[in-house]
């Protein structure tokens, strides 16, 4: 059964180009190999990612990232059954909230400050259909 997880947390500590690199590779090797997708905006000091595959391997993940020191206030935002992956082959990309997507962010948030866990389901899995198509990527 293929689910789709959506979290945020906040980052524990202030992050340089250097940390959000090393988060993106050891991301698409451990993913690649556990066969989660998925995606990681980063935005205000709140990581939300999305993450797809197996619900053994997602919740493994999950509970992984609970453990991880970078991460503070961790909330489930979204866990649903889906029928494909929105990701395909993308073992972890990440959005961040530079000034070419800053009017993708706004659109979905209640406020000026991007704030995911004020977002509702529905809103959450819109803003990343959106960001599928129309974001600009790093990686």
């Amino acid at each position: 059964m293929l689910v789709q997880l959506t979290y945020a947390s906040k980052t524990a500590s202030i992050l340089g180009p250097g940390d959000v690199k090393d988060i993106l590779q050891s991301s698409a090797r451990n993913n690649t190999a556990a066969g989660v997708t998925g995606a990681l905006c980063l935005a205000n000091g709140i990581f939300l990612q999305q993450l797809e595959g197996d619900r053994q391997a997602v919740n493994t993940l999950y509970h992984r990232i609970l453990k991880d020191p970078r991460h503070k206030d961790p909330a489930v935002l979204d866990l649903s059954e889906i029928p494909v992956r929105q990701f395909g082959s993308w073992a972890m990309g990440l959005i961040a909230a530079t000034q070419e997507n800053r009017q993708l962010f706004l659109k979905y948030s209640s406020a000026a400050d991007f704030d995911p866990y004020k977002m509702s389901a529905t809103t959450l899995r819109a803003f990343f259909s959106e960001v599928i198509q129309n974001a600009r990527w790093l990686s």
